[in-house]
């Protein structure tokens, strides 16, 4: 049994009770590797888990283990037990408490010890047997292995301490988090220190290097911030001085210090600065003069003084118009620097703005190049209503939070409710004042300290915003906390992000960037006013215009200042680790005769999950109780939760978009990501314009609620909900389980598992009720309001709305409820297509043509009335449909039209989906021009749609009876079984790249839904037909599978030689899969030690993961593209047009000009050498030309690269006369 398999089975496994990621151990080793790996390693690796599985059988023998100091004793004489036990320091006003004994634990009862005492026993002997035998294997081959270990690792670091090193002290950006305890990690960091200063060395050029430096510099902004310059330049010096750590250090650095001095007017300062650069062979740049010119203009010297700096500049290499083309500044830096400027050159004028730059990609010759002007759509408001909605958001983005009513505000209040409230209101005002005292105290800690620890760098971070606001983000997340807890990295994350957030608004205020943005955007509305001349500017091009026209004043990009994800999440961590000391209740608050000691509201615990033990911090009972009790009916979100009440600002950079003041990135990545950023900021500015123009165009789509349908989602919601109707009931629904859980020991086995299901169940149930709480609560707030949804993308170029909760890319409840604000009559057509589109919604009449589901409507027209009629109290119809609410609304817009004097005049607000025919495999048949494959998908004009899940589900039923015939028993078992609904899911997701393994997964599930089949022959069946289905697939769409191969093989090859896949959209946007091996970085936090898993671009690609997800990534990109592309042209004709993902929306009104425009866009997509371009691309990328000797995989992979597969005789104009291609 290998050391892998064998620690899950030692160490046990455990379900976590919250909400988190699932984490495993996986070996990146090779199986030579592994192989050569000695015995000793192995050996002592083993002694180290059955160690640790001792000391967890002796800590619990249930998933959770509390380690709040305050209520538990110590466990032992153990010498890892001081470091877990010491979690939290005594509160700000009290003494070192006396650890209390377990049996006073209210959550934790007596007989729960006595069971662990007895199974701890029994365990404990099959253990020390292990470890006995274990030992002794190890003790018989210790010369051996000494000898071997010798000769291997002489001149080397080992294995061992590699791994500690890269563990304990690497400092690139994480993706992930999970948590270890310190045990696990107290021989690492000894290990790694003594390598620290060479790693530094060793990783100069890598991601490490520039993590350090970022953390430095975000040090310093906030020394800029306070302005302190004193204590900026003595951190820099402290860097400055050791010849070890000043490579760290970049003019960047030194640039911030000037800039401190120059606000304070001390030339000399900034002189001292230029040399300490010299010194060090730094050059000055653009910054360097600026801030020394700035200095110079607040505090003018002589004419000759300012002519030297600036003689200084051009013999570096600059020209003065260059200050202010590229320099970014803040308040009245700009101002300043002219000013000196001025006194040495009179008559200097500022450089003209840059002629806008126009995209030239083929694709949108017509968009970007039209001669003949087109004014584009105004929205229904004026300039005045306009102005008033942007003070309404700026107010709501300035107070960083909004708090609003909960749907549920509507029940009677209770006495014991009315109680609650009452004690909770004087709980949380003793908590504040806790709260803040511990942090007061805590920083007045760190000011005293000398020596420049993680503990102490963290000080001028909690000195950034005031107490209070530091005091208000903690309880705000104690207040959202839920019963069954949360992972201590999720809450250290979001802790540490809040700040960040904060700082970023309290940056843009002090800089005058609001008043900048203000004055802009008052003069942009005009654009999209109908009261205001029509423009022929798009959005990012106006606002562009208005910015180059304003000249003063601070730049609206801010100068980089982003934390480093370590440091937010070490700025979390104490945040937390500070909450959890400070915040108490009495223990008998509930119960009067308990002994009144105060006791933690959070307490720290662990659930194992395989060799892990995941930190978690989960709310005391008493605490949950009263919450409960309280049913209290205000919800607080963050401002950028909130759909916007304006028209969002036009993104014109990856810096900046979207919200006034909240801090947005154009692409969504994982945390701490930094590759997709550096690439954005690398591509050209013009090649991203199609992209901003697009997402402008989508979050400039007005937005209103369907009051109808929203009242009566939330009286069913507010009724115990109903499960049928995807509106989740209420946690007091959940089943109960048979026998009272007086005590978990005295339960049977089959008792056991029926009350972890209830509670497992009560948990799901919570989730789901509290997601629907949310996004019922937001539109209920927003149902007399016209809002937005500004968007941004992930790293495919897929878009998204910014705004979590409530969407239009939310499930069927969600969509019921939005409405453009905007109305359009329906038109001769627009009744007919309301009526296909409820067909569509209910699912029954997939295969039939347009004409025959429109013939279904009008016969069914009384059953559609009767719903929009009596939607509770009538006949019901809408309830047995696939997607029932949106077919309820749409039931009454389609009574509402009918019943108007003249439906072709009647104004609708309602959007009409046309969704696409399985779009991946649309894609991959134009690629390949698959002719078989085009019929199959819908790109082929047919008089009905053409089903691709019941085509592949025909093949493989034939597949089956050929082998049925041959006797093979799991065909003969699978008579009658084999359906579309069985294939579908893995049909639509091997596009996706779904393997054999996740699609018998798939399979396996449908047929457990079938109570006819046998389930002993579950696997085996689900393992034959993944394999027909995959043949089926193969055989149908030849084509794409030469395509989805030739990807794959690229991928790979490309991923072995060390470097990620790359690739540019056909619309220009740069793309970088971030697939990277991982790693670990520990922060030492007095808590726990928090384990943040790290994939950055210092380590190796993840070779699987790039080949993997290549082919449905790039297919993922051209579907993105399509759907901008038709975005783009939409606006053109002046359609409002949304999109989720292949879905697209638009009025009644328009459906046809955006079916004949989406038509068009794909075909020309297609006609582009979309997989030619793609190989020029790479080939030029990753195989350097002009070589004449290259590396054996370098011409593999050239020749990988340049074999672009052939393509069918499919004609793709025929896509143009294709009613089913989107339907």
């Amino acid at each position: 049994m290998s050391l892998l398999r064998l620690r899950p089975a030692l160490l046990g496994s455990a379900p976590l009770r919250a909400a988190g990621s699932v984490l495993r151990n996986y070996s990146s080793a090779s199986t030579k590797e592994k192989a050569a790996r000695n015995a000793i390693c192995e050996r002592t690796e083993l002694l180290e888990v059955l160690k640790a599985r001792v000391k967890q059988l002796q800590a619990s023998n249930v998933p959770e283990v509390t380690v709040n100091k305050v209520e538990l004793a110590p466990l032992g004489n153990d010498k890892y037990q001081n470091p877990l036990q010491k979690v939290v320091a005594p509160g700000p006003t009290e003494n070192q408490p006396a650890p209390r004994q377990r049996d006073d634990n209210s959550a934790w009862p007596s007989s729960w010890v006595e069971k662990s005492k007895k199974e701890m026993h029994m365990r404990q002997l099959k253990v020390e047997r292990r470890l006995s035998i274990a030992a002794q294997l190890a003790a018989e081959s210790k010369v051996k292995a000494k000898r071997e270990t010798n000769v291997k690792t002489k001149g080397k670091k080992s294995l061992k301490a590699k791994e500690a090193a890269a563990w304990s002290h690497s400092h690139a950006s994480p993706h992930g988090a999970y948590t270890c305890s310190k045990p696990r990690v107290a021989a690492v960091n000894k290990s790694a220190k003594a390598q620290r200063t060479q790693r530094v060395q060793e990783d100069g050029d890598g991601n490490q290097y520039k993590i350090l430096q970022q953390t430095i510099q975000s040090n310093l902004e906030c020394f800029l911030f306070l302005q302190q310059p004193e204590k900026a330049e003595r951190f820099l010096l402290s860097y400055h001085r050791s010849p070890v750590k000043r490579r760290l250090l970049n003019v960047n650095a030194y640039n911030i210090v000037m800039r401190s001095w120059a606000r304070k007017g001390h030339l000399l300062r900034i002189k001292r600065l230029f040399s300490m650069l010299a010194s060090v062979g730094l050059q000055p740049n653009l910054d360097s003069y600026a801030a020394a010119l700035e200095c110079l203009g607040r505090n003018p010297l002589s004419t000759e003084t300012i002519q030297s700096w600036v003689q200084q500049m051009e013999n570096n290499g600059f020209h003065v118009d260059e200050l202010f083309q590229k320099c970014l500044f803040e308040e009245d830096e700009k101002e300043k620097v002219l000013k000196a400027i001025r006194i040495v050159q009179p008559n200097y004028q500022l450089p003209p703005p840059a002629n806008p730059q126009n995209c030239k990609s083929s694709l949108l010759q017509d968009f970007y190049f039209k001669e003949k002007v087109v004014s584009y759509p105004k929205l229904d408001f004026s300039v005045q209503e306009l102005q008033e909605r942007f003070q309404q958001q700026l107010e709501m983005e300035l107070a960083s939070t909004v708090t609003i009513e909960s749907v549920e505000s509507t029940k009677p209040l209770t006495p014991q409710a009315i109680k609650a409230r009452k004690l909770l209101d004087t709980l949380r005002s003793r908590w504040h004042d806790s709260i803040l005292q511990a942090l007061k105290k805590s920083k007045h800690s760190m000011s005293k300290l000398k020596t420049a620890s993680g503990y102490k760098i963290l000080y001028p971070y909690l000195c950034l915003l005031p107490d209070k606001e530091y005091v208000a983000i903690m309880l705000q997340i104690l207040n959202t906390l839920s019963p069954q807890g949360e992972s201590l990295a999720v809450l250290a994350r979001e802790l540490g992000s809040k700040v960040y957030d904060r700082y970023i608004t309290q940056r843009k205020l002090r800089s005058s960037h609001l008043e900048k943005v203000q004055e802009v955007y008052e003069d942009y509305i005009h654009l999209l006013a109908k009261d205001s001349q029509p423009d022929n500017y798009l959005p990012r091009e106006y606002w562009e215009k208005l910015v180059s026209e304003a000249g003063f004043g601070p730049s609206l990009h801010l100068k980089d200042c982003s934390w480093p994800y370590m440091l937010v999440m070490r700025l979390g961590m104490h945040m937390l680790e500070l909450l959890v000391q400070a915040v108490k209740v009495p223990r008998n608050i509930l119960n009067p005769r308990l002994e009144p000691k105060l006791i933690p509201v959070l307490y720290h615990i662990y659930s194992f999950h395989s060799s892990w033990q995941v930190g978690l911090v989960k709310p005391h009972p008493i605490f949950s109780q009263i919450v409960s009790d309280a049913a209290e009916t205000m919800l607080t979100f963050n401002s950028s939760a909130i759909p916007m009440l304006c028209p969002p600002v036009p993104w014109t950079s990856p810096h900046f978009g979207a919200f006034i003041l909240s801090d947005t990135k154009l692409m969504r990545f994982v945390d701490g990501a930094i590759q997709h950023q550096l690439l954005l900021e690398q591509c050209p500015p013009v090649n991203l314009h199609p992209v901003l123009d697009a997402l402008n165009q989508l979050g400039n789509c007005a937005w209103k609620i369907n009051q109808p349908v929203l009242d009566i989602i939330i009286s069913i919601f507010n009724d115990k909900g109903n499960e049928k109707l995807d509106i989740p009931p209420p946690i007091s629904e959940a089943p109960k389980p048979s026998v009272a859980p007086s005590s978990f020991s005295t339960l049977n086995k089959s008792q056991k598992r029926e009350l972890l299901l209830c509670r497992k169940k009560a948990a799901e149930m919570h989730s789901l009720r509290m997601d629907a709480l949310y996004k019922l609560s937001i539109a209920n707030y927003v149902r007399d309001k016209v809002f937005w949804f500004p968007h941004n993308m992930d790293f495919r170029g897929r878009t998204y709305p910014c705004p979590p909760y409530f969407n239009h890319l939310g499930n069927d409840v969600t969509r019921a409820i939005l409405l453009f604000a905007e109305g359009k009559p329906l038109g001769p057509r627009g009744l007919d297509w309301l009526k296909i589109h409820l067909v569509n919604l209910t699912g029954l009449k997939k295969k039939n043509s347009l004409q025959e589901r429109l013939e279904y409507a009008n016969e069914i027209m009384e059953e559609i009335l009767d719903s929009a009629d009596y939607p509770l109290t009538g006949r019901k119809w809408w309830m047995n449909t696939d997607e029932p609410w949106q077919a309820l609304a749409c039931c009454m817009e389609i009574a509402k039209a009918s019943r108007s004097p003249d439906p072709a005049a009647y104004i609708s607000h309602f959007p009409v989906h046309q969704d696409g025919s399985c779009n991946g495999l649309q894609h991959y048949a134009a690629l390949g021009r698959d002719l078989i494959g085009a019929i199959s998908v819908n790109l082929m004009p047919c008089s009905v749609p053409q089903d691709v899940y019941s085509a592949v589900a025909q093949q493989v039923e034939e597949f089956r009876k050929k082998d049925a015939e041959r006797g093979v028993k799991i065909a003969q078992v699978l008579q009658g079984f084999v359906s579309r609904k069985v294939v579908k899911q893995t049909v639509m997701t091997v596009v996706y790249g779904v393997t054999r393994y996740g699609g018998r997964l798939q399979i396996e599930k449908r047929l457990k839904e079938i109570d006819e089949f046998p389930e002993e022959y579950l696997w085996e069946a689900s393992q034959y037909l993944v394999k027909q289905v995959f043949s089926g697939i193969k055989e149908m769409f030849s084509a794409t599978r030469d395509i989805q191969n030739w990807l794959t093989e690229s991928a790979k090859l490309i991923a072995q030689s060390g470097r990620t896949v790359e690739w540019v959209t056909p619309l220009g946007l740069p793309i970088v899969q971030p697939y990277y091996r991982s790693k670990s970085t520990v922060l030492n936090c007095s808590m726990q030690n928090l384990s943040v898993k790290n994939s950055n671009s210092s380590q190796k690609p993840d070779t699987v993961k790039q080949k993997n997800a290549f082919p449905p990534n790039f297919i993922h990109s051209l579907d993105s593209t399509h759907m901008m592309l038709t975005a783009l042209h939409c606006l053109r004709q002046g359609l409002t047009f949304v999109s989720v993902h292949d879905c697209y929306w638009t009025h009644a009104l328009t459906v046809d000009v955006m079916n004949q425009i989406c038509r068009q866009q794909f075909v020309a997509l297609h006609s582009e050498k979309i997989l030619q371009d793609l190989s020029e691309f790479m080939l030029e990328k990753y195989c350097s030309p002009g070589k004449e000797t290259r590396a054996l995989w370098q011409k593999k992979l050239m020749e990988q690269l340049s074999s672009v597969p052939k393509t069918g005789e499919f004609n793709l104009k025929e896509v143009m006369d294709s009613t089913y291609f989107f339907s």
